[in-house]
């Protein structure tokens, strides 16, 4: 079974929303074979900000769409976006 990389757009709630305290949430999910690679807090327009994760997690079904529900499931997040998807 490959893995696949996986990048997320998080984008909050509104401009106010605290994306450093969706950030420490993100990174203390935990499932099983998920790895991630890389997070940070990009602008997008007018103040508002949205968190970027790269991630990698095995090629396995359902896991992808998992982690973007428990993503989903945080206190101000508006959408969570897949930008891109690869398999490595």
């Amino acid at each position: 079974m490959g893995k696949v990389f996986l990048k997320l757009r998080i984008m909050p709630s509104d401009v106010d929303v605290n994306l450093d305290s969706i950030k420490d949430k993100v990174v203390k999910l935990k499932f099983e074979g998920v790895e991630i690679k890389d997070i940070a807090i990009k602008p997008v327009a007018f103040g508002l900000k949205a968190l970027m994760v790269l991630a990698v997690m095995p090629d396995a079904e359902g896991i992808s769409d998992r982690f973007i529900e428990e993503i989903s499931k945080i206190s101000g997040v508006e959408s969570v976006e897949v930008e891109d998807m690869e398999l490595l």
